[in-house]
Parts: C-alpha cells; sequence; structure tokens
C-alpha cells in the first residue's frame, strides 16, 4: 500500500477535508464553525497531507503538547475510508511521537464519531472523558 505522509501545503484544502468532514458534528455542536474558522485553529498545527497512490486523500494535524504528541486531528475522505490508510496515519503519529522522544500520543474524539473503533484498534485506551468527548492515550515506546 503506497501512503505517505507530507507537509501541507494547500492549508485551505485541508480546512476544506476537515469541514467536509466533520460538517454533521459541526451542525450538531458548533453550528458558527466553517472552513476559515477550522484554518485559523490548524494552520499553527504540523499538518500533514495523507498521499495514497499519488493522491492527497486526507489530513493528519500534530502537535506537542505539555504530556507528550497531541493527534489533533485526523480526516480521511469517506471514499477512502476502511482502506487501512487511518491505521497507517496512527502508526505514523506514533512514529513521530516517538522520534520526538515522547512516551505517548494523546487524542480527544467525539463521543459519537466512529473513529473511536479506529483508535481503541489501533493501541489507544480511554483516560478521562466529559460531556463530549472521550480523551484517549496511547504508548508509542
Amino acid at each position: 500500500m503506497s501512503i505517505t505522509f507530507v507537509a501541507t501545503e494547500n492549508l485551505h484544502r485541508a480546512a476544506r477535508f476537515t469541514y467536509e468532514n466533520m460538517r454533521i458534528y459541526y451542525e450538531q455542536f458548533a453550528p458558527d464553525w466553517d472552513i476559515a474558522k477550522v484554518l485559523d485553529v490548524t494552520a499553527e498545527l504540523e499538518n500533514l497531507d495523507i498521499v495514497f497512490h499519488n493522491e492527497v486523500v486526507g489530513v493528519m494535524r500534530l502537535a506537542m503538547g505539555d504530556e507528550g504528541y497531541i493527534l489533533r486531528d485526523l480526516q480521511v475522505l469517506p471514499a477512502f475510508q476502511n482502506k487501512g490508510i487511518g491505521k497507517a496515519a496512527v502508526n505514523e503519529a506514533k512514529r513521530r511521537a516517538a522520534k520526538a522522544n515522547v512516551n505517548t500520543l494523546t487524542l480527544r474524539v467525539l463521543k459519537i464519531s466512529p473513529a473511536i473503533t479506529l483508535y481503541t484498534r489501533n493501541g489507544f485506551r480511554l483516560h478521562s472523558e466529559d460531556d463530549r468527548f472521550y480523551h484517549m492515550t496511547a504508548d508509542v515506546r
């Protein structure tokens, strides 16, 4: 499988991927969000295009936090989901966390998101929760 991760050059396209993938959640939880707002909150993160057979099919965003590396966002276009791309992205995030010399990768995921299955299958465990989100952690070493 030919999956690579390259620095995002088109941040607007990456914001559009996120907005379109997350639209049903934004409509429910953050109706004032739009592509510009997504771009604003993600521009300073480590934005990586997910490239599958030479086509950009998603975006992954990472950040360094106080307690380790954070998987801030992972979006794969619907036509390319369930092809192992999400698993490859999680593995790449873990690799980058290990390279940054941290022991954990954390994330938060909406409790109603089907992505929870991806994360639990790939070593994340529940760390805490609030009314909307599960906060999850995976060891990277």
